[in-house]
């Protein structure tokens, strides 16, 4: 199944989002289904526990560029890098950006001072505390909305942000839906699925050689 952004079927982005975990254990990663649970489930509920003071602490971001880094792309440096942060430097820019929201450009800008932070994990970071209002930017579900994967700035983000949420509106998404986030993860889930058609049709062209 394609799912083209300009689609207004509701039940096809739900056919999408509905495999999203078929999609996280069909790429054979070890860690990333326990991680994913933690990034969706367990982590909201340590972030809202602190509220009305949330805060992310350095373990936290650690296992969070995990999920980003297995789900994606992998890139070490970067998680050498955030598991490096001092604890009370990672507690006060979270806390600083969460306050922030819903100025998702304010609330990146706090996360970015971080060393290892770019728009893209501060995404993460935000859709995590608030998942109706900030989607992660996966280079996935930039390339469908944007057409574009390798821009990571936070004009880009922003623009990015603006698209999920008009067409969750648009879907009129509500109730079990997490709006945005759930757009990001049903177009995550589509492109992984046709990534892995053509790998297997060259690949058994291989063997027939």
């Amino acid at each position: 199944m394609e799912l083209e952004f300009k689609c207004s079927d509701v039940g096809v982005w739900k056919e999408a989002l509905y495999s999203y975990d078929s999609r996280i254990e069909s790429l054979n990663k070890p860690e990333l289904v326990s991680l994913d649970q933690f990034y969706r489930i367990k982590l909201p509920c340590l972030l809202h526990d602190r509220d009305p003071n949330p805060y992310l602490t350095t373990s936290e971001l650690s296992q969070l560029m995990k999920w980003k880094l297995s789900r994606g792309k992998w890139r070490p440096r970067l998680l050498d890098f955030v598991s490096s942060l001092d604890d009370s430097v990672v507690k006060s820019a979270s806390e600083k950006a969460f306050k922030s929201l819903p100025d998702i450009s304010k609330a990146v800008k706090e996360l970015t001072v971080l060393k290892g932070v770019g728009a893209a994990t501060a995404s993460a970071v935000l859709a995590a505390y608030a998942p109706d209002i900030a989607p992660f930017m996966s280079d996935e579900a930039m390339e469908v909305a944007l057409g574009n994967s390798k821009d990571y700035s936070l004009k880009q983000y922003l623009l990015f942000a603006t698209k999920l949420q008009d067409k969750a509106k648009e879907l009129k998404l509500k109730g079990e839906w997490d709006g945005p986030s759930d757009i990001e993860r049903a177009l995550w889930s589509c492109t992984v699925r046709a990534k892995s058609q053509p790998e297997k049709s060259s690949s058994g062209k291989k063997r027939k050689r």
